[in-house]
């Protein structure tokens, strides 16, 4: 039986098999749905390494206009793109690209997490 923690939209961020005070005070049975749910959410993806970034880009048919997008960028940008070896979701760099391209932040997410696991 766990003790959770909610963010503040009420959705469950921890949970912990002890209380917390102050912090996870909520107790929960193993099987409530929210608890359930929690447990069984995706990880989240905030980097992927330059071959899984680039594989993803290239089964997307994306890379050719990444790489037009990119040679139109500042050299630190065309830098990063061509010598990182992770790439960070969350970056200046990615959120640009990713705006250009016409992602969604759901899309992004989906775009990681795919990415993630090649």
């Amino acid at each position: 039986m766990p003790f959770v923690s909610r963010s503040d939209d009420g959705a469950i961020d921890s949970v912990f098999e002890q209380l917390q005070d102050g912090r996870a005070e909520e107790f929960l049975s193993d099987d409530d749905p929210a608890v359930v749910a929690f447990r069984n959410a995706p990880p989240i993806v905030s980097s992927v390494s330059a071959r899984q970034f680039r594989l993803m880009l290239r089964r997307s048919g994306l890379l050719d206009q990444v790489k037009a997008w990119v040679a139109q960028q500042d050299g630190e940008t065309q830098d990063a793109f061509e010598y990182s070896g992770t790439f960070v979701k969350d970056s200046p760099m990615m959120t640009a690209g990713f705006a250009a391209m016409g992602f969604t932040p759901q899309q992004i997410d989906q775009f990681f997490t795919a990415a993630a696991s090649l």
